[in-house]
């Protein structure tokens, strides 16, 4: 096995996408939610459907790192099913390392239902309860993207935790799930010290740290680094995205495109295992900032997390295309 650039952990999932066209949306129980009404008790006509298979916030990572020349590696489990042999087959076509892939028996492998009314989804989703277990390595990874596990999963942190400190040359790009922000930042306190990266959005973060919406995104900033990582990035959907050192804070725009989006799912994803990418990659922060906006602008045209992902070739000629208001700025 060669030398890991880029190991992801995290669930797996086999995803079939169905385009809603009889529904609508409504204001939710909050000014903050809204909610996705289709008739009740009734048969309501889709459009049609589209299978995402080996998808998943480690798996599209995986794939993203592996699409921009890094040597990419996941480890995630998949049941004895029919959609098991799908997901490796699939990775292994994207040439993202299956080695450290798991098919543990009596399982299913994880399958969610993606509502997709207009450019937005809505996701059920079921994590199986595998046996989870931190690989044997040869190597070092140069650097481990953990993100969405199941509930069961907290025995599992703590054993990645134990592992960076046995290796500290790894370095941890954390981009915590649903289940991940519900065991809180006390339980999972050790991770978030060990981050070199740590993403998330906007209200990902103030629920994180139990803050009233609307909080500052400076503050934000500041008591997300105070919980451990070295480097916090904060997303704000169209509004872009932020990131705090310790030293400067930076905010990088949306990269400018004149197509509405088709599809939104994995624009988060794409734009945290990009900018985890550029930094393997030897880029400063400032222009690993750079690329993942522009990533995520390529996922959403496309439907699912993966098919509009770029090649680094494809990437720069965006870099080296954009205008002169795409640029980062210091936060006062």
């Amino acid at each position: 096995m060669k030398p890991i650039d880029f190991l992801a952990i995290g669930d797996i999932v086999t995803e079939p996408f169905i385009r809603l066209t009889d529904a609508h949306v409504e204001e939710g129980v909050n000014k903050e939610s809204k909610e996705l009404c289709m008739r009740f008790g009734d048969k309501i006509p889709y459009e049609y459907a589209v299978l995402a298979v080996a998808v998943g916030n480690a798996a599209n990572a995986a794939v993203s790192a592996s699409r921009l020349g890094l040597s990419a590696s996941l480890r995630a489990y998949v049941g004895d099913d029919r959609y098991g042999p799908e997901c490796l087959a699939k990775l292994t076509e994207e040439k993202v390392d299956t080695a450290l892939m798991v098919t543990e028996p009596g399982k299913a492998t994880n399958y969610h239902y993606v509502l997709w009314y207009g450019s937005e989804r809505t996701i059920l989703v079921k994590h199986e309860n595998f046996t989870y277990t931190v690989p044997e390595l040869s190597e070092d990874p140069k650097w481990i993207y953990l993100s969405s596990l199941a509930e069961n999963s907290l025995p599992y942190h703590l054993a990645i935790s134990a592992f960076l400190e046995q290796h500290p040359t790894t370095k941890l790009a954390f981009q915590p799930g649903t289940f991940q922000m519900k065991l809180g930042k006390e339980k999972l306190g050790k991770l978030y010290e060990q981050s070199e990266l740590f993403f998330c959005n906007k209200e990902e973060a103030e629920r994180i740290l139990g803050l009233s919406s609307g909080t500052p995104i400076g503050d934000l900033l500041e008591s997300m680094r105070a919980l451990g990582p070295s480097i916090v990035v904060i997303t704000d959907g169209r509004e872009g995205a932020y990131a705090y050192d310790g030293t400067r804070k930076m905010f990088v725009p949306m990269y400018p495109d004149s197509r509405g989006p088709f599809e939104r799912t994995g624009a988060g994803d794409a734009f945290a295992s990009t900018v985890t990418a550029a930094l393997s990659l030897g880029l400063p922060l400032e222009e690993a900032l750079l690329w993942g906006p522009i990533n995520s602008m390529a996922v959403v045209q496309e439907v699912g997390a993966q098919t509009g992902l770029l090649t680094r070739e494809q990437l720069e000629k965006y870099i080296a295309n954009a205008p002169p208001e795409y640029r980062i700025t210091d936060l006062p």
